[in-house]
């Protein structure tokens, strides 16, 4: 069969932002569900706080996974829906809802929590996703393109409430996206993926400060990691493995 990815060796510390950047059919979701115990590597070793990933679960250590799309349940409140992990874990109930009103107020949802997800804007869908994510109290996020899909003012909102999350929190996320801009703003690291197979070829260290905010989006630092990054994803595009 096709060979998805080829070894990647990659290393990634507690607490570092680190996005997966590259062209179409690099592997970047691949990877990123491998990671998450989805789905298994063919050869080689992949460890998730220096376990393999199928043993994480007895570490006391939690990861969650936010979509491309919200996947909640159109039946169900927002409040049952970013509940269910909870649900899930036998977690009893007044524990649960203590928890949720504590992730729905982080995400500025608070005011909804009985509002089905019909009534919700693509932003709120995806705000709920990203609730249902934090409810576990993960250690570690990884994010499948969550904002792809939203208009440009919404997904800049969005990524800008998700490192205050990532800061608060002390989270260590793991991002993918195919936006250079997001990448940057985003970013303690970004690590560049080409395609047919896909494998690593670059990784970049973003080492500016934060609080990044809309002002760093047009400064001089900003655009110079941009080329940077364009550079590499033009070379990522049109290199082949012979």
């Amino acid at each position: 069969g096709t060979q998805a990815l080829l070894p990647v060796d990659l290393t990634i510390a507690e607490g570092e932002f680190v996005t997966l950047l590259g062209p179409s059919g690099c592997g970047k979701s691949t990877l990123l569900k491998m990671v998450a115990g989805m789905l298994e590597p063919t050869d080689g070793r992949l460890l998730v706080w220096r376990k393999p990933v199928q043993q994480i679960d007895a570490s006391g250590r939690r990861m969650a996974f936010v979509f491309q799309s919200p996947t909640l349940m159109p039946w169900a409140s927002v409040r049952t829906n970013v509940r269910l992990p909870l649900d899930l874990a036998g977690v009893p109930r007044g524990e649960g809802d203590a928890r949720v009103d504590e992730v729905l107020a982080l995400v500025g949802l608070d005011r909804f929590a009985a509002a089905l997800p019909s009534a919700l804007s693509g932003g709120m869908q995806m705000r709920v996703s990203i609730a249902r994510g934090l409810v576990t109290r993960p250690d570690l996020l990884l994010m499948d393109e969550p904002f792809g899909a939203l208009d440009e003012i919404t997904r800049h909102k969005l990524d800008a409430e998700l490192l205050a999350l990532w800061r608060e929190k002390k989270l260590t996320v793991i991002f993918v996206t195919h936006s250079i801009h997001e990448a940057v703003f985003l970013s303690t690291r970004v690590v560049m993926m080409a395609a047919r197979p896909g494998r690593v070829v670059e990784q970049f260290v973003i080492d500016e400060p934060h609080p990044r905010t809309a002002d760093f989006m047009v400064s001089p630092q900003f655009s110079r990691h941009a080329r940077r990054l364009q550079d590499s994803l033009l070379r990522a595009s049109t290199e082949q493995v012979s």
